[in-house]
């Protein structure tokens, strides 16, 4: 892993693998040499601007490529697929946009979410529920992450409402799954 997303994994008691969940001692944590030398002797070229960079510099390169911030800026919002005449149901919970917990920022997509608590509340220790988890049926509204921007992170990084379907029961769910993954073999 790199630094930047070890580092919330160092800052509480107990820290967990991101990757497996599992404890590790932080003292043992070790530079990856390799994989250092072979981020600083590639180069890649920025989806911007085109030009060669580093894959140890890529991330700082677009971060400040105004080509990369020009695209971002000119990406289309969620919009209805179809217009509708139909009034939006008020029963349905809403698990597109989500309210910052730190702040109570609004109407902030998944990614949204996350960019936002990373770039504003990166060093803030308060414990807080996860909007997220929160929105879906078996999310547990008062349960506080003891790690929130870690949690983001590792469990939000692509939409639920692209792999779950709300309307039936985890075992249907399961069932749903073994039969798919049957019929593909």
């Amino acid at each position: 892993f790199c630094g930047e997303c070890l580092q919330p994994c160092l800052q509480v008691p107990s820290p967990l693998c991101p990757l497996c969940r599992m404890p590790f001692d932080p003292k043992k944590v070790e530079k990856a040499s390799s994989v250092e030398k072979q981020l600083s002797s590639y180069k890649a070229p920025c989806r911007g601007c085109n030009k060669k960079v580093t894959l140890a510099k890529m991330r700082s390169h677009i971060s400040s490529c105004a080509k990369v911030q020009e695209q971002m800026a000119n990406c289309p919002r969620f919009v209805p697929v179809v217009p509708t005449s139909q009034p939006i149901p008020s029963n349905i919970p809403n698990r597109s946009t989500f309210v910052c917990p730190y702040c109570g920022a609004r109407n902030l997509d998944q990614q949204e979410l996350v960019k936002h608590c990373m770039e504003n509340h990166r060093n803030d220790p308060n414990k807080v529920v996860c909007p997220v988890c929160s929105a879906m049926p078996w999310g547990d509204p008062s349960y506080k992450s003891a790690n929130f921007l870690q949690h983001l992170l590792h469990r939000h990084k692509f939409s639920y409402d692209t792999f779950v379907d709300y309307n039936i029961d985890e075992e249907a769910a399961l069932q749903a799954a073994l039969a798919l993954s049957l019929s593909e073999n």
